[in-house]
C-alpha cells in the first residue's frame, strides 16, 4: 500500500511537471509567432533607386542662403542632393568642403539640401560659419525626415533627379570625385 501511494505521488508529480512544461512551451511558441508576425508586418519601406522621394518641408537655417523653408516638391526640375548629417560626425564634416566647392558650379541645376540632426541651432550656426557654407541647411529637430527616409548611418545622401525620383543612396562620406559623378547623374 505504501509503495502504491509512492508510485501515485510520483505519477502525479510527473503529470504536474509535464503540464507546467507544456504551458511554458506554449507561451514561448506564442511569443515566437508574435515576434515573427510583428516583424513581417512592420513598416519596412526603405527608399531605393527608382522610388519617388517622399516630400517634406523644413525650415532653412543658413543665414547665407535666402530660402526660408525647403519643400522637396518645390525643387522639382532641379537635381537634389539630400544629405543627412550632424556636427558630431567627423565623416560628415570631411565632406562639407566638397559640397561647398561644387555648389556654386551646379547651383543653377542642382540644389544641395543638408538635413542637420543636431539638438542645438547654435552648434549648427557655428559649424556653418566655420565652413562658410552657402547651400541650404535645414534642421530636422524631431528627426521626422530622418525617420521618413529610414536613415541609419551618418552621413547618408540621397541623389534625386529633376522628376523627384531617387537615383542613388550613399551611406558614408563622399569624395570630391564621387560627389561630382553623382551631380552629373542628376543634372537636368
Amino acid at each position: 500500500m505504501v509503495l502504491e501511494e509512492a508510485r501515485n505521488k510520483k505519477r502525479n508529480k510527473m503529470k504536474k511537471r509535464f503540464y507546467y512544461r507544456l504551458a511554458v512551451l506554449i507561451v514561448l511558441v506564442g511569443a515566437l509567432v508574435f515576434a515573427l508576425v510583428a516583424n513581417l508586418t512592420k513598416d519596412k519601406e526603405i527608399y531605393r533607386a527608382g522610388d519617388t522621394a517622399p516630400d517634406f518641408e523644413l525650415a532653412q537655417i543658413n543665414k547665407y542662403n535666402e530660402l526660408e523653408t525647403i519643400r522637396l516638391s518645390d525643387l522639382q526640375g532641379k537635381g537634389v542632393m539630400l544629405n543627412f548629417w550632424g556636427t558630431f560626425c567627423p565623416p560628415c564634416e570631411a565632406e562639407m568642403p566638397y559640397m561647398e566647392s561644387l555648389y556654386p558650379k551646379y547651383a543653377d541645376d542642382i540644389e544641395i539640401v543638408a538635413v542637420n540632426l543636431d539638438n542645438s541651432e547654435m552648434v549648427i550656426h557655428q559649424f556653418i560659419d566655420k565652413h562658410d557654407l552657402t547651400f541650404p541647411v535645414v534642421h530636422d529637430r524631431n528627426s521626422d525626415v530622418l525617420d521618413l527616409y529610414k536613415v541609419k548611418p551618418l552621413p547618408s545622401t540621397f541623389f534625386i533627379d529633376p522628376e523627384g525620383k531617387i537615383v542613388d543612396k550613399v551611406e558614408g562620406a563622399l569624395t570630391l570625385e564621387r560627389l561630382e559623378e553623382h551631380f552629373q547623374a542628376i543634372q537636368p
